[in-house]
């Protein structure tokens, strides 16, 4: 259970103001169809963060513990930084064009920009700290529902009210508290 819920929260914090977060919003903007953007983001999250969570079952069976807890707390800390670097969609994201309809094109798009993004990686490192694939799997993929569903749905309103920048602290020091206490307590 702790796998799922630190899954939900870490990814759903780190979400916001995230590119995908930002691609979430574009797309809705220009097909104003949020059932199919939301059913695409759930299909490319799914997908792109089971791949990223075996990635990380792997390493913890192919890398001995005490070389694991190294990678995981300097993981944990690096992504804390990261955390506080904005985002910005680039403008080569290829949204201009709809390649077979609004849920193809937004699972298409979305799975690409995941790619090396900061909640995939997590969702490595959450995967190698937890000996529950499916739950953070699970947590990551709601985590990242949390944060995209209502942007297709309410887009732009949402975006201006959130406090991005205390957002990104939080979820910074929640990543850097989980790289300390991999560090110290093992």
């Amino acid at each position: 259970m702790e796998a799922l819920l630190v899954s939900i929260g870490v990814v759903a914090l780190a979400e916001i103001g995230d590119k995908t977060q930002l691609l979430t919003l574009v797309l809705a903007a220009r097909h104003k169809k949020p059932w199919p953007i939301v059913a695409g983001i759930f299909v490319a999250t799914l997908v792109n963060h089971a791949i990223a969570g075996a990635i990380g079952a792997w390493l913890t069976r192919t890398v001995g513990p005490e070389a694991m807890r190294w990678i995981l707390g300097i993981s944990f800390i690096a992504m804390a930084a990261w955390m506080l670097v904005p985002d910005k969609l680039d403008e080569d994201v290829g949204t201009s064009r709809s390649v077979g309809g609004v849920f193809l094109t937004t699972t298409l798009v979305f799975f690409v920009v995941e790619i090396g993004d900061k909640t995939q990686i997590a969702t490595v490192a959450l995967a190698a700290r937890f000996d529950s694939l499916v739950a953070v799997v699970m947590g990551t993929t709601v985590g990242m529902m949390l944060a995209n569903a209502p942007v297709a749905f309410l887009g732009d309103a949402i975006s201006k009210r959130l406090p991005v920048r205390i957002v990104h602290a939080v979820a910074a020091f929640i990543f850097d508290a989980l790289g300390v206490a991999v560090l110290v307590l093992g």
